[in-house]
């Protein structure tokens, strides 16, 4: 039987509490990079971020590309938090477990289309300085 043990970052701290808070972080992003969705979506970010200061024209533009990609990125950890949770509870099949499972996907789909309309509209604003 597993034991239930206390949440020991609950009692820290101050800057010890936020050094470990960070080594979580840290940790969902390595564990996020196992899932294929967000290896995906982090590689993609590694060539559209730097790609947002050359199509932004000043800091908002830029900020707002970027946003959008570092969005899809947070959602998709997020889903898949939902997902983790749900098949912890068991690998039977629920209609609220496939509910839960499919709100989170449409979530992640509405992201992938916001930031999608950001970068094409970014693109058709810039196109014609290019013709």
């Amino acid at each position: 039987m597993n034991e239930i043990h206390e949440n020991l970052q609950k009692q820290r701290r101050g800057l010890n509490r936020i050094v470990h808070a960070f080594g979580y972080s840290m940790q969902g992003l390595k564990a996020g990079m196992l899932e294929p969705a967000f290896k995906q979506e982090a590689y993609l970010a590694l060539v559209l971020i730097p790609l947002s200061f050359l199509v932004g024209n000043n800091w908002v533009e830029i900020s707002i590309l970027s946003g959008s990609v570092i969005f899809v990125l947070t959602v998709e950890l997020l889903n898949t938090g939902l997902e983790s949770a749900i098949d912890r509870v068991g690998p039977q099949w629920h209609d609220l477990s496939k509910r839960c499972k499919d709100l989170g996907s449409a979530a992640v789909l509405l992201s992938i289309l916001l930031c999608l309309a950001i970068w094409l509209a970014a693109l058709f604003a810039k196109l014609p300085h290019y013709l």
